[in-house]
């Protein structure tokens, strides 16, 4: 029995007579194809990805497990339509807090249609995407079983944070105050120590993730989420939470030429430096200095490459 994600954060959702990923019991997400050369790229990039033996398996782990492709009964009953079959990356946890992060100052690759390049510039740039290197698309946090989630309202809001905001609510996502009643209380940051941090937490992971891409060479990942993930009702028990991050949406996949990534790296090396303050000061909010190093390298890479933004 197919149904519509429960742990959806972002994106087009199968609900009211909506066209979105479904997902079934045994542990696999449906995506359907977008009918445009979008659907061709994204099912060409896994079919590549799953057989690259250049891509280690260390690497391999944060993509979603590929499947094929199927054609189903689409969500808004519009009639059989060709779906990815993908992993569930939820599937298995308990009411799993998730963050959707869309990274690059570019969404957007030089390849594409000029009128699809000016649509993704405007929101780039009405956006934190420029000013950050990355954007926040969706989040949820687990409360408790009475109170269910808590999530940001207005996804337009979430997508236009000021700095002090942007570390806010990634502050909220590893904190334990993180409720409707308690939304002007400062962040306690309770879990932050044992989701971002630690040898396998969400921060190792970033920059296990961020060492490839300084020498990946394949593949250009544009308009490309990172989930980050971890289970808040095992934290409060003192057990691993289970943080995880994992890479999504690849339907802007160029090859990359023997050209580094500057524009993902970039946005990638501010994601860290946005929860490696969190880890180290958590008290203090951020400085000037932020957009320095690989990401003021990306955001000069995007005015001087393209000579777009």
């Amino acid at each position: 029995m197919l149904k519509a994600p429960d742990n959806q954060v972002a994106g087009h959702q199968a609900r009211n007579g909506n066209l979105g990923p479904l997902i079934d019991d045994s542990g696999r997400f449906y995506k359907p194809l977008q009918g445009d050369e979008r659907g061709s790229k994204e099912v060409a990039f896994y079919t590549s990805f799953s057989s690259n033996t250049k891509v280690p398996d260390h690497i391999a782990r944060f993509f979603p497990k590929f499947h094929g492709t199927q054609l189903l009964e689409a969500s808004d009953g519009s009639g059989m339509l060709p779906h990815l079959v993908l992993q569930d990356l939820t599937f298995g946890r308990v009411n799993p807090s998730i963050a959707d992060i869309k990274i690059g100052a570019m969404t957007w690759a030089p390849q594409a249609p000029e009128d699809y390049i000016q649509k993704c510039m405007k929101k780039d740039r009405e956006t934190t995407s420029l000013v950050f290197g990355f954007r926040l698309s969706g989040m949820q946090v687990f409360e408790s079983k009475e109170s269910g989630f808590w999530r940001p309202e207005g996804r337009r809001k979430i997508q236009t944070l000021s700095l002090d905001c942007m570390k806010l609510y990634l502050k909220k996502f590893v904190s334990s105050n993180t409720s409707k009643m308690s939304l002007d209380l400062k962040p306690d940051c309770a879990f932050a120590s044992t989701v971002y941090g630690g040898s396998n937490g969400i921060l190792s992971q970033l920059l296990e993730l961020k060492a490839w891409f300084e020498d990946q060479t394949i593949y250009h990942f544009y308009s490309c989420s990172i989930l980050m993930m971890f289970e808040k009702e095992l934290a409060l028990t003192g057990k691993n939470p289970r943080p995880e991050i994992r890479l999504v949406d690849f339907a802007h996949v160029y090859e990359g030429n023997g050209i580094i990534d500057h524009n993902f790296l970039g946005g990638l090396c501010s994601l860290i430096k946005f929860t490696s303050e969190i880890l180290t000061t958590p008290e203090e909010s951020y400085g000037d200095g932020l957009m320095t190093g690989d990401a003021r390298t990306s955001h000069t890479y995007s005015e001087n490459k393209n000579g777009r933004v």
